[in-house]
């Protein structure tokens, strides 16, 4: 074990969890990214209030990162200093309406009663134990799993015939969320969790509702920003004896007598047993790491793509309503927003997200703070370069609308403080800009996401686009998974790894925030 060569390519979450367990393993671990620091999605830049995340913005499901540290031999309360947040969301809409949803339970029914009505109270209730039971039934046999299987989500139904309803498998998560809920804006806000995996409410499952309630057991903002979490899990990797190697592109991977035998890169060739591969899995299916990685992965597991983003990061001065560490400021027509996107057009009406980096329940700061404010946006599928004009119209559209919500920032951040669907897919190589891999869109989506093992010998996988999806915490739960799974396969006395088994279900891919958005 000691003796077995590990590279893997890019330091994202996924990446950079799985050099932390195989280092400590014991085996030689390599990791090579093309940018000049750890990270991957999870990313900054710069302003004149410090690093802004320009990624995932908010830690959810803290237990797997408690799991990974303790793994270890490592206290994540050591490490790093959460901060958990009581008001997980404010929500606005053109109205005036104003909602918080909070971490506790009880404080959420009465501000639904107090903002929608009495009834509206019973019905948030009954969707959050409905979404809980879901939660809770498919967790161990999907997101745990490293290659769940229909047979084992079928004998879970069986088992409980009650969740069958709960999932409504017939109905999509837009028809599902207007049966629960009489008043439109809450099927408005609940249908977002959609897009947390890169999806639309008018056609993802109904099932993705149990994404809720990720968020709803726990939300903690990160002292230092997200870019943290990233930093400290390379920082323990390295003391293992982990080796990074910053800006480095790989060029292809290399076979050797049907077997991954090393990747060749911009410095130089590096010899490896294992290649974990942590980027979007259709970088390999379309070629980009030689003919090698084509026969890894089908194309099934890799499209159609998932959403991209319209992402700004920035310092200003706000003034106008109160804002929290996370806001969102609804568009007026949720079904226009997402035809648009279906259409591969910006939303003209779209909802913004923004969060206040330096803000948690016990902070305000007076100077200037951070922000980053999403507008969720379709893949980049050839269009070409992003114009002037575009970002320009772009611009405006977001703070004009901002503004209509009495929100303003002094001063307005510039064009390179924005991120398009077209930036995303040329900083994270074939791509096409999706920040979530494969679309979630239909009931059996996530079990054509591919699992760590592929079909090449010696090549596997870890990220958002495997089993089980996007998000920090899902990207986690993947390293975890390709650690095991390269463990294992190298002390088989075969020196061929397993063949590759399907696995995921959206229902695992559910459990996340958005990336770059909340988790």
């Amino acid at each position: 074990m000691k003796d077995a060569r590990i590279v893997i390519v890019g330091a994202g979450i996924g990446g950079l969890a799985a050099a932390l367990r195989l280092s400590n393993a014991g085996c030689a671990v390599t990791v090579v990214e093309a940018q000049a620091g750890p990270g991957g999605k999870m990313r900054t830049v710069p302003s004149v209030a410090g690093p802004v995340d320009a990624g995932p913005t908010v830690l959810t499901m803290r237990p797997v990162f408690e799991a990974l540290f303790a793994e270890v031999g490592e206290s994540l309360s050591d490490h790093m200093t959460l901060h958990p947040l009581s008001t997980l969301a404010r929500h606005y809409w053109e109205d005036g309406t104003r909602f918080d949803l909070m971490a506790d339970p009880a404080e959420t029914e009465s501000n639904v009663a107090a903002a929608f009505g009495g009834k509206a109270a019973q019905q948030y209730r009954r969707f959050r134990e409905r979404t809980a039971r879901l939660f809770d039934a498919f967790d161990t046999p999907m997101m745990q799993a490293p290659a769940p299987q229909q047979s084992d989500l079928t004998a879970q139904v069986l088992r409980s015939p009650g969740l069958l309803l709960d999932m409504a498998p017939h109905q999509t998560l837009a028809a599902m969320l207007r049966r629960s809920f009489s008043d439109p804006r809450l099927a408005q806000l609940f249908g977002r969790y959609a897009t947390y995996v890169g999806g639309s409410p008018l056609s993802s499952p109904a099932l993705l509702s149990l994404i809720s309630q990720a968020e709803a057991r726990g939300v903690w903002a990160v002292e230092g920003g997200m870019h943290r979490v990233a930093q400290v899990i390379a920082a323990l990797a390295a003391k293992r004896g982990a080796v990074f190697r910053y800006e480095t592109r790989v060029q292809r991977i290399e076979l050797q007598s049907g077997k991954v035998s090393g990747i060749a890169t911009t410095t130089g060739r590096i010899t490896a047993d294992v290649v974990l591969f942590n980027g979007d899995p259709r970088a390999l299916y379309t070629g980009l790491l030689g003919e090698a990685g084509k026969r890894a992965v089908p194309q099934l597991a890799v499209e159609p793509r998932s959403l991209s983003a319209y992402v700004h990061a920035f310092a200003a001065r706000p003034s106008g309503p109160e804002i929290s560490h996370h806001t969102i400021f609804f568009g007026g027509n949720p079904k226009a927003e997402f035809e648009a996107l279906a259409r591969s057009e910006r939303p003209t009406d779209g909802t913004l997200y923004l969060c206040a980096q330096d803000r948690t329940d016990d902070t305000t700061p007076t100077g200037p703070e951070r922000f980053e404010i999403i507008l969720n946006g379709p893949p980049d599928q050839g269009r070409g370069s992003e114009t002037e004009k575009d970002i320009a119209s772009c611009q405006t559209q977001v703070f004009s609308r901002l503004q209509a919500f009495g929100l303003t920032f002094d001063p307005l951040p510039g064009r390179r403080a924005l991120t398009t669907p077209q930036g995303f897919a040329r900083l994270f190589p074939g791509s096409q800009g999706s920040l979530y891999g494969r679309s979630p869109h239909g009931l059996t989506a996530g079990l054509k996401r591919p699992t760590a093992r592929t079909a090449v010998p010696g090549l596997y996988l870890v990220g958002g686009g495997a089993h089980p999806g996007a998000g920090v915490p899902m990207a986690t739960l993947s390293a975890r998974h390709a650690a095991a799974a390269i463990l294992t396969d190298l002390a088989l006395p075969s020196t061929s790894p397993r063949t590759a088994t399907r696995g995921g279900m959206s229902m695992g891919s559910a459990m996340t925030g958005r990336a770059p958005s909340r988790s």
